[in-house]
């Protein structure tokens, strides 16, 4: 429909142009038809500045508006000042550049100054007094994200500021999941419903926006072209978009990263108890896992399968997959 209407518009402008030279009086026929080319070409020119104008936000377009309203009003009134020093010669200059000018420095220096200012609940505000976050302060979440389900319990931990913005495209994916005939795909996606009424019910931030990119069909880089708009972080925990969006500048949240980083600090020397649960691939093996999943190989282990053992760290292994750690059965059990 979007496209339908400028195409309309385009018609329209270049039409109406075409009408009003022609019956003017004052040009050719043929003179009429380059001033109509010229005016649908006029219409493609803003067009062209409206599809731009969409990746604007909108609080930059308001102030900008508003620094170029003062700016111009302020320009003249003080054409009539300058109107009664300057010579008769410079005063029709001055009627033009001074508001010209003073519009331009006044929507230069708001836009510039964007990030100072909030538009909050009660209007318009300075600084961080607006309880709403800024666009800045947004965390878009992605669909692997919400189905894994560990950013609920982050957001309440209240380390997370801000707010979790959902695209509507997001839903749509979580739901197309939902009503998959396969069961593990339908039994993930009713997850992530879960997960984001949880999110919903909670007293963190959460808002789901309309926002889409018709031309871009994949939900991986409509997040990507989401976040550049808005000038967000993406979270998630999907290596590959993770990959993507970083070569394209944008900045990711990655749940696993934080994982990592949370986990305890083992070192070479260091004892502790496992359950050895399996046999390893090399000779005489056992692995065990601690609480937060982290994989323990243990040397000797075979011999104590199904038990819980006293271990001594010999190395700690950090892979793109997490934190392996490597140790012995202490001599004590032995």
């Amino acid at each position: 429909m979007l496209y339908i209407i400028r195409a309309i518009f385009a018609i329209l402008c270049g039409t109406f142009t075409f009408y009003m030279l022609s019956t003017s009086g004052k040009l050719t026929y043929g003179g009429a038809i380059a001033g109509g080319l010229l005016g649908f070409i006029a219409a493609l020119a803003i067009i062209g500045i409206e599809i731009s104008m969409r990746k604007v936000r909108f609080k930059i377009i308001f102030l900008g508006i508003i620094g170029l309203i003062i700016g111009l009003i302020t320009g003249l009134l003080l054409v009539n000042i300058f109107e009664s020093v300057l010579p008769s010669n410079y005063s029709d200059l001055s009627k033009v550049l001074i508001p010209l000018i003073l519009g331009y420095l006044g929507m230069a220096v708001s836009i510039s100054k964007s990030d100072q200012l909030q538009l909050g609940d009660a209007g318009l505000t300075y600084g961080k007094a607006s309880k709403s976050p800024s666009l800045g302060e947004y965390k878009i979440l992605d669909t692997s994200v919400i189905i894994d389900g560990r950013i609920a319990d982050i957001a309440e931990t209240g380390f997370v500021t801000g707010a979790f913005v959902i695209p509507r495209f997001v839903l749509l994916e979580l739901q197309h999941i939902a009503d998959s005939s396969d069961p593990m795909r339908r039994k993930r996606g009713r997850r992530g419903l879960d997960i984001l009424n949880k999110l919903q019910k909670s007293n963190y931030p959460v808002e789901i926006i309309e926002t889409d990119f018709p031309s871009v069909p994949a939900v991986d880089s409509k997040l990507i072209e989401l976040a550049k708009a808005m000038t967000s972080p993406i979270v998630t925990n999907d290596f590959n978009l993770n990959k993507v969006a970083e070569l394209q500048g944008v900045k990711v949240l990655n749940i696993n990263d934080l994982a990592n980083a949370l986990r305890p600090v083992v070192l070479p020397g260091e004892e502790f108890k496992v359950f050895i649960l399996r046999e390893g691939k090399e000779y005489n093996q056992g692995v065990g896992y601690l609480d937060d999943g982290t994989m323990v190989v243990v040397d000797s282990g075979r011999n104590h399968m199904n038990q819980k053992v006293e271990v001594v760290v010999t190395s700690v292994l950090q892979t793109t997959a997490g934190r392996m750690i490597f140790a012995r059965v202490s001599d004590e059990e032995i």
